[in-house]
């Protein structure tokens, strides 16, 4: 008896879940993340430009991953103009912004560098952006509740944390990712250089060998004539 009546109440639940997958899809409100890489040119300036909601919030985190000195300029203007953060030569940074209605602005500057270019990874996290359409609705589905032990809202805060530690693995491991990018062309710019100047040197040590070689045998050569 009791097996039956654990299996109607799953029944229960799932069809509640999958009566209406419009009203399920409306009970999260997770943030929105997006992520992009680009080149900027030398002496260039670039600028972007995201809409955003009252009471929203906008996290920015951007890392300089190739390019002399790994330093860029950066900053986030409000929709009235307002320069609301800056940061000069930084190699990476992050930014949150509490948003009012309009298109905020954020630039990257490499206008101080006439030869290299920059190439630039920025990640954005948008949090409160999704409008709240009577959330509750999806409860006059639901038809006996009251005699389950587990609640469909904890089913549903379970499936939200889940969600919600998953996107933020996903951010971490972008972070990671372009972390590794930036390290790897490091590396790859070191090795460049180690090979050319040891290449280098190993031409000056031969010129000056055989310049060595050229001065000790003139030492002993006798350039007198012998008259016969």
């Amino acid at each position: 008896m009791e097996v039956g009546r654990v299996i109607a109440c799953a029944l229960s639940v799932f069809v509640a879940l999958f009566s209406d997958r419009f009203v399920l899809v409306a009970s999260f409100s997770q943030s929105m993340d997006s992520d992009f890489t680009f080149t900027l040119a030398a002496g260039r300036k670039e600028c972007f430009f995201q809409t955003m909601k009252k009471d929203a919030s906008l996290e920015i985190e951007y890392q300089v991953l190739d390019g002399a000195g790994l330093d860029v300029d950066f900053l986030i203007a409000s929709p009235s103009g307002q320069v609301l953060f800056s940061d000069y030569h930084k190699s990476d940074g992050v930014h949150t912004v509490e948003t009012v209605d309009g298109d905020y602005m954020f630039c990257f500057d490499n206008t101080f560098s006439s030869v290299s270019e920059k190439l630039i990874f920025f990640e954005l996290i948008l949090d409160n952006m999704e409008i709240e359409e009577e959330q509750d609705d999806w409860k006059a589905y639901v038809q006996g509740t009251d005699i389950l032990d587990m609640k469909l809202e904890d089913i549903m805060d379970t499936i939200n944390n889940v969600k919600a530690r998953l996107g933020k693995s996903v951010h971490i491991q972008t972070v990671l990712r372009a972390f590794e990018a930036r390290d790897r062309n490091i590396q790859e710019s070191n090795f460049d250089r180690v090979n050319f100047w040891s290449i280098t040197n190993l031409v000056v040590m031969m010129m000056i060998a055989a310049t060595q070689v050229y001065l000790v045998r003139s030492l002993f050569e006798d350039k007198r004539k012998i008259r016969t």
